[in-house]
């Protein structure tokens, strides 16, 4: 049986497994914790955004400006993805 870890950590034993695979006090909690809460499946991959290949290259390069991507005025869509991508 796992320690008690407090109020704090709602699911012990994914806590301490997440511990033993070197994960930080915080990181760990939060994934116990997610794990625990029937509003929230963190399991399910991704976000709600579509893939960058249905963006508009115009979408794509205002999204490399907000995150200050050099040279996105000469990039092309595909150049873009990448860049944002790999950022």
């Amino acid at each position: 049986m796992s320690k008690d870890h407090g109020k704090s950590i709602k699911d012990d034993d994914t806590y301490e497994a997440l511990r033993d695979k070197g994960m930080s006090k915080e990181k760990a909690a939060r994934i116990a914790n997610a794990q625990a809460s029937d509003d929230m499946d963190p399991s399910k991959k991704g976000g709600k955004a579509p893939p960058y290949e249905e963006w508009t290259r115009e979408e794509l390069y205002d999204r490399a400006q907000e995150i200050g991507i050099d040279g996105r005025s000469d990039m092309s869509k595909d150049e873009l993805i990448e860049a944002l991508r790999n950022h």
